[in-house]
Formats: C-alpha cells, sequence, structure tokens
C-alpha cells in the first residue's frame, strides 16, 4: 500500500553551513520559497529576489523573523533585465563578500498549442524560463571562477523538457535549453572550480496554485505519478539543497529528475 501522503518534514544537518546563497523567484509559495527557507535552516546566508516586489518585501520580513535580518536579504529582479540581474549579483556580493550558491527558479508556464500561439507567448515563456536562467547562470559564474573556492549553480529544469506534453511546446522548448545549457556551462566552469547541475521536476505543487487547477486536470497529473500525488515543493527543494552542497562533490553537468512519474 502506497503512502497517502508525503513523509514528516525532514530535520535539517547543516549542509550549507556559512554558505552565501541567491535565489530568483523566490518570493511565492513554489519551490523558490520552500528552497530559500531550506537553505537558511541549513546555515546559509540568502539573498531572494522575484519580479512581484510586493510578494518579495513579505517574505523577506517573513524569513527575517525566523532567521533574522544579518542571514537574509532582497532585491527585486526581472531576470528578462540584464541590469537587474547585474544589480542582484552585485547586491549579493557586496552584502556578503561573496557567492557561493546560485539557485536559478525563475520560470514561466502556459498551454498554448502551437498552431494556435502567437509570437508573443514564445517568446516571453522563452525568455524568462531559457534566457534568463543563462542571464543568472552568466552572472554567477563570471563571479565564481575569481573566487578562491569556486561556487555551485543549481538551474530548475523540468521533465517537460524530455517528455512530450500537448499545449507545452514553449515550456519544453525553453526546459530542454535549461538542461542543454547546465551541461555545457558545467565543461567550461570546471576548470574554475564551479559545478553546475539542474533538477527537473515532474509536478510539484502548492495550496495556491492547487486552487486555481481543475480538479479534472489535477486527477490526470497525479494519475501519471508512481506514488498517485503530487511533490511538495519542499521535496523538490532538499535535492537541490543536496546539489547545491558538498554531499554532491564530484556531481556537475548532471539533471536530476525529482519524479514518480512513469512514461
Amino acid at each position: 500500500m502506497r503512502p497517502a501522503g508525503p513523509p514528516a518534514y525532514p530535520a535539517p544537518r547543516d549542509l550549507l553551513d556559512g554558505k552565501v546563497v541567491v535565489v530568483t523567484a523566490a518570493a511565492g509559495a513554489g519551490i523558490g520559497g520552500a528552497t530559500a527557507r531550506r537553505c537558511l535552516e541549513e546555515g546559509a546566508s540568502v539573498v531572494i529576489s522575484d519580479a512581484h516586489e510586493r510578494r518579495l518585501k513579505g517574505f523577506r520580513l517573513e524569513l527575517e523573523k525566523t532567521f533574522g535580518s544579518d542571514r537574509v536579504t532582497a532585491l527585486p529582479c526581472d531576470v528578462t533585465s540584464e541590469e537587474q540581474v547585474q544589480a542582484l549579483y552585485a547586491h549579493a556580493a557586496g552584502r556578503f563578500g561573496r557567492i557561493d550558491v546560485a539557485i536559478n527558479n525563475a520560470g514561466l508556464g502556459g498551454t498554448a498549442e502551437l498552431a494556435d500561439m502567437t509570437d508573443a507567448e514564445w517568446t516571453k515563456v522563452l525568455d524568462i524560463t531559457l534566457n534568463g536562467t543563462m542571464r543568472c547562470t552568466r552572472a554567477a559564474l563570471r563571479l565564481m571562477r575569481g573566487q578562491p573556492d569556486g561556487g555551485v549553480i543549481v538551474n530548475n529544469a523540468s521533465v517537460i523538457g524530455w517528455r512530450a506534453q500537448k499545449g507545452q511546446s514553449h515550456y519544453a522548448a525553453a526546459k530542454a535549453g535549461v538542461m542543454a545549457l547546465t551541461r555545457c556551462a558545467a565543461l567550461e566552469a570546471a576548470e574554475h572550480g564551479v559545478r553546475i547541475n539542474a533538477v527537473a521536476p515532474s509536478l510539484a505543487m502548492h495550496p495556491h496554485l492547487v486552487k486555481v487547477t481543475s480538479q479534472d486536470l489535477l486527477d490526470e497529473l497525479t494519475s501519471r505519478e508512481a506514488f498517485g500525488r503530487y511533490a511538495e515543493p519542499w521535496e523538490v527543494a532538499t535535492v537541490i539543497v543536496f546539489l547545491a552542497s558538498d554531499y554532491s562533490s564530484y556531481m556537475t553537468g548532471e539533471v536530476v529528475s525529482v519524479s514518480s512519474q512513469h512514461p
């Protein structure tokens, strides 16, 4: 008999003790927010960013209450803007003196069949999801390759970069691009002591997302998962933390599936 829900939330192990971490798209209830919280629980100082300034401020204040203002800072960032991406990494390095880990979580989905898709719909998804990841990876790498201890970059891809789904050609193309970007950049970064990996979640949901998802679609998506349920955002965050930590010291250029989905 398979379990009805996720296991108990795992206790922290100081996997990122003393590290400085930047997380994009971190102001919501999804993977980015769960990752920022988990990094703090694991001992890191964290710079959170998001394009939504009001939500970002609220989440920063929430984290400060638990972890203290000395370990949390925030700066709005639209990853389609090179100027804002540069400002984010300059802010992080200026505040903490270095950046040990960059977690590039920003992305945009949507549903449209290709024959009916506009250039604007295609371009927006690609610019946020793929180009935004490239801009953030590039900015982090430029800083990390000059640091004595290098650094770690973790990108958020998706199993849809491997598996076809109707109405998702723009998102699938973007996420497949994130995977290829991760692998190629990792080879270039290795000589500088920088590791670059990615996670590829299948179905991770949070209460706000569940509310705006039809029950029929949710039933269809969960039926593809071996556990018969969607992942909690923190279940993806724990894998991201593993890739950010020294526990994955021999891994680079890898795309780790965080999924119970069968073909």
